[in-house]
């Protein structure tokens, strides 16, 4: 199974990115393999409504 590890937004140039990490285990609790890596680019208008919804938060509460 695949277990995230962390994940992070960044705005670049095509928009807002996601990236993130994640390590492989097995069903008893092995680690295969870990920080592996991958991104993509937010397009799902749902998935960009929660990045604004961290970001006014983080902005609010912490800033």
């Amino acid at each position: 199974m695949k277990k995230l590890t962390s994940f992070t937004h960044l705005t670049t140039g095509e928009g807002d990115r996601v990236a993130y990490t994640y390590s492989e285990v097995d069903e008893k609790g092995n680690i295969k393999s870990q920080n592996n890596k991958g991104n993509f680019i937010a397009i799902d208008s749902e998935l960009i409504t929660h990045i604004r919804a961290i970001q006014e938060f983080i902005q609010e509460k912490h800033l």
